[in-house]
């Protein structure tokens, strides 16, 4: 028999403590099983707890641990693989065939990442014929945790579709932030102590409802049809939120306090399920947005504690070794975990993390099961990877009791089209059956369609002559193109995401005032700031693109209504040197300009436009809405590929620290104490940029972790942010620029 009494985990804790390994099994266990309860996988992932670092019974590993705490080099000792092909051997060999692969998988990538099906057996093959005294090393640690815990059998049916992938995934997740909490507990007692002790969404409820109640008193004060329609909203969203479980849309014009209504929706449809719900995500298209969103729903539901998660950027520890260091250990601890009751992050965040094989990035999946799920400017996910991603969200709804709300001002009719399969025959339930009418009373603007191009120069003039006005352009060189040529032309405002968050929360406020005021104020951007930013221009100037972006650029035209005699005016153009991001966009583009010419800018006022619009879209993408083949990647269980496969940005990007306002103050702290609290803190300083740009800015970039967290110690300009060559990568989330 082993003698586990004699067998640790890790090295010593701060305060001297040993960590024993089977404490370290059961407490994994114990937790991983009640982390995959919400999606009856309890059992498989207490398994997954007990055999995750079965290896760790490996002398050789237990010298290694006692090396690192002398201070003395030793060989690595890899452990994963014992506990994965321990039950490969238990399963494949005695002919329980495919069942492995849910065991397996997991544990052998709880520190690199999961592995393909068929190099994994391979590898666990070789392994077994070579250490057949390790074989019966394991077998006789499994007799004696069975004694010990007596683990119920896993029961489930195997479904070689995407069903199995995502189940899968979600142990996997369960496994990995059981390990890592276990292993702060060990590290770091004081922080664990400290975790989870979030107030219930029926207190948060309490807070919005009486934020709420005070808002409508101030409205009942200013009667309004841009009041009286947001209240329409609102009740609607109540009474929508007695609705069962399912899939929602939340279409509501630009004014109609739809971000504040789609989290009243979220919180009371949590408690009227019976608090089936524990927690509630929003998802938005760009770093700009989650600012602006994170702040408003701050604002209603904190009081002493903080609930709301803003999570912009991921930092990726590296996975490769199965390092035991602590320095290595407390980056991996830092990692995000999505426990908070609220998460407000980007869609590049949720969904690449719902692909990534990575244990630092898989490891808040499982807290997506129960949750209210939604997905604000839906219309803004990639088209090439539609397919793979609406799989991923029906099952998430269909097998994870998730709550899925599609939120904009323009659907995209996912659910109206023969050519998204994942979608087909699922009912989504419009949570504002009025919507047509608010668009109608909400009409806010006028559109002027010039088919005729304009030179920089011809359009810097008619700028210089307006007093506020914003101009959305399609590509960055574009918008800095026409900066250029307006020369000294006074009070000229550039937002993009190569300023860190909080830069950008300084500048919106500064241009918000300006706007109130009656001062100058003129705005040349990319369409980072066409969709959901609270920003009030009287003029918008759109460049000719897809028929969505367009709307969503009026959206910040005339956006209050303060005169309901006076309209705003849209102006959409060409640019006679302007470029066009090609693929889907390039499509959009030109579908919009059919349409146009067909019906006229007035029809961009119906909302029923965008049936026609996106099935026209749908239709000519249909071979490349999954370009990348991910759904068969995801039917093989081919989770590298997948991973590698799947990116809404289409390049790989790597946070970095600006020296903006306090942040490097904040960053000695992290650096002092790599705690998820600290890097919570820094992310309003992060900046992402590509990873092939690491070279180009060598010079200029001072290395915090391997090549995946960096300090910007070059200059940091007020205006174009990191530098002006570098491309923004929340630009290429809808366009390549």
């Amino acid at each position: 028999m082993v003698d586990f009494s004699k067998l640790i985990a890790h090295t010593q804790g701060q305060d001297g403590k040993e960590d024993h390994l089977i404490d370290h099994l059961r407490d994994v266990a114990v937790m991983a099983r009640s982390f995959a309860e919400k999606f009856n996988c309890g059992a498989l992932a207490f398994w997954l707890g007990l055999l995750h670092d079965l290896g760790k019974i490996n002398p050789l590993f237990q010298s290694y641990l006692k090396s690192m705490e002398e201070n003395r080099s030793h060989p690595k000792a890899p452990h994963a693989i014992w506990g994965a092909s321990f039950m490969y051997y238990l399963l494949w060999c005695k002919k329980q065939k495919d069942a492995w692969k849910e065991f397996a998988l997991p544990i052998y990538g709880h520190h690199a990442g999961l592995q393909s099906h068929g190099l994994a057996s391979q590898k666990f093959s070789q392994f077994l014929r070579d250490n057949p005294s390790k074989l019966q090393s394991m077998v006789s640690a499994w007799t004696e945790l069975q004694q010990r815990f007596t683990p119920e059998s896993p029961s489930f049916r195997i479904a070689n579709d995407t069903r199995r992938e995502m189940r899968v995934r979600m142990v996997f997740s369960a496994l990995v932030d059981a390990d890592y909490l276990a292993t702060e507990n060990h590290f770091e007692p004081q922080k664990a102590d400290n975790r989870g002790k979030w107030p219930e969404l029926s207190e948060l409820w309490e807070r919005f409802r009486q934020d709420q109640d005070k808002l409508l008193k101030k409205a009942e004060a200013k009667p309004s049809e841009v009041n009286r329609i947001r209240r329409e909203v609102y009740n609607s969203c109540l009474d929508a939120a007695k609705s069962k479980p399912g899939v929602f849309k939340l279409t509501v014009p630009t004014g109609g306090g739809k971000t504040r209504s789609g989290l009243a929706f979220a919180l009371q449809h949590a408690i009227q399920n019976k608090n089936d719900f524990c927690r509630i995500i929003v998802a938005l298209p760009y770093t700009s947005i989650i600012d602006q969103t994170a702040s408003e729903y701050s604002n209603i539901l904190e009081k002493e504690n903080e609930c709301v998660l803003e999570h912009h950027s991921q930092m990726d520890v590296p996975d490769k070794k199965e390092e035991q260091d602590p320095k290595h250990l407390r980056y991996r601890l830092a990692t995000e975990n999505w426990d908070a009751p609220v998460i407000v992050t980007t869609t590049v965040q949720l969904f690449e993390s719902l692909f990534s094989n990575k244990p630092g990035r898989a490891r808040k999946l499982h807290n997506i099961a129960r949750s209210v799920l939604i997905l604000d400017e839906v219309q803004t996910l990639p088209p090439q990877l539609l397919k793979p991603t609406l799989g991923v969200l029906r099952d998430l709804v269909d097998h994870y009791g998730v709550s899925l709300v599609l939120s904009t001002a323009t659907q995209p009719a996912f659910d109206n089209t023969p050519y998204l399969k994942p979608f087909q025959n699922i009912e989504a339930k419009e949570i504002v059956p009025s919507y047509a009418q608010h668009f109608k009373m909400l009409k806010r603007v006028d559109y002027e369609f010039r088919p005729e191009s304009l030179d920089w120069s011809e359009l810097g003039e008619e700028i210089e002559n307006l007093n506020q006005v914003m101009v959305v352009l399609n590509t960055r060189k574009d918008a800095l193109a026409l900066i250029d040529a307006m020369g000294e032309t006074p009070h000229i405002y550039h937002l993009s995401t190569l300023l860190c968050g909080r830069h950008r929360k300084d500048k919106l406020y500064e241009i918000r005032k300006r706007l109130d005021d009656s001062q100058p104020v003129r705005l040349i951007s990319t369409q980072v700031v066409e969709a959901g930013v609270d920003l009030d221009f009287p003029v918008v100037y759109r460049a000719l693109g897809p028929l969505d972006r367009i709307v969503q650029a009026a959206g910040r035209c005339n956006r209050e209504w303060r005169d309901s005699k006076k309209l705003g005016q849209v102006v959409i153009f060409q640019p006679e040197e302007g470029g066009i991001p090609r693929g889907a966009y390039l499509i959009g583009k030109t579908e919009a300009q059919a349409m146009l010419q067909k019906y006229g800018p007035n029809e961009l006022h119906n909302p029923e436009i965008f049936v026609e619009y996106f099935q026209r879209l749908f239709s000519d993408l249909n071979e490349k809405l999954d370009e990348k083949r991910i759904q068969d990647l995801r039917m093989d269980l081919n989770y590298p590929e997948a991973s590698k496969r799947y990116r809404l940005i289409p390049n790989n990007t790597v946070p970095v620290v600006v020296n903006y306002q306090d942040a490097l103050s904040i960053l000695n702290e992290w650096e002092r104490d790599t705690s998820r609290r600290n890097w919570r803190r820094l992310q309003p300083y992060v900046v992402n940029i590509y990873r092939w740009q690491i070279e180009r800015f060598r010079d200029w970039l001072h290395p915090l972790q391997e090549d995946t967290l960096f300090q910007w110690v070059g200059k940091y300009h007020d205006v174009r942010g990191i530098s002006n060559e570098a491309i923004d990568p929340a630009d290429l989330i809808v366009s390549n620029e």
